[in-house]
């Protein structure tokens, strides 16, 4: 919601016609990878080592229009960069996890046209080494396992 107000008062296109349709394409997809999962992970230490960066979150919310746009365009490729990699050990359709990154990088580029001027802004460090530490602290440590991709 505070996203989709801040491509509004930025008068963006894109936010008011494709933003919902790519939002629930999205998330359909997701649905699928998840009901397709082994759902079998309680591994505390690596969910502490990658636990979700609220205060990040948080800063954004407060943010300006513009900045939060910007934050929410990284998180996507971020998360399009992350579902790259090797996820042939979980049970997920080739297909699928295709459509899902191909949706997200269509929605950071959307969101990203809606940010003008400021988008050369620099990357969130932060947010950067987040998903960095899931690709490493996880994927990469637990053998891009089902379990990992669960964990994710």
């Amino acid at each position: 919601l505070s996203l989709y107000s801040a491509g509004s008062s930025l008068s963006c296109r894109w936010m008011d016609h494709k933003f919902r349709q790519y939002s629930e394409n999205s998330l359909d997809l997701l649905d699928t990878m998840v009901n397709n999962s082994t759902n079998s992970t309680q591994d505390a230490e690596v969910e502490d080592t990658v636990a979700f960066p609220n205060d990040l979150y948080s800063q954004a919310s407060k943010a300006s229009a513009e900045d939060k746009l910007g934050f929410t365009v990284q998180v996507l490729e971020e998360m399009a960069v992350l579902f790259e990699e090797d996820h042939s050990a979980a049970s997920w359709e080739e297909s699928t996890v295709k459509d899902f990154v191909n949706i997200v990088t269509q929605q950071a580029d959307g969101l990203h046209s809606c940010t003008g001027s400021h988008s050369h802004k620099k990357k969130n460090k932060k947010l950067h080494m987040y998903f960095k530490r899931l690709s490493g602290h996880v994927l990469e440590r637990m053998g891009h396992s089902a379990e990992a991709w669960e964990l994710i």
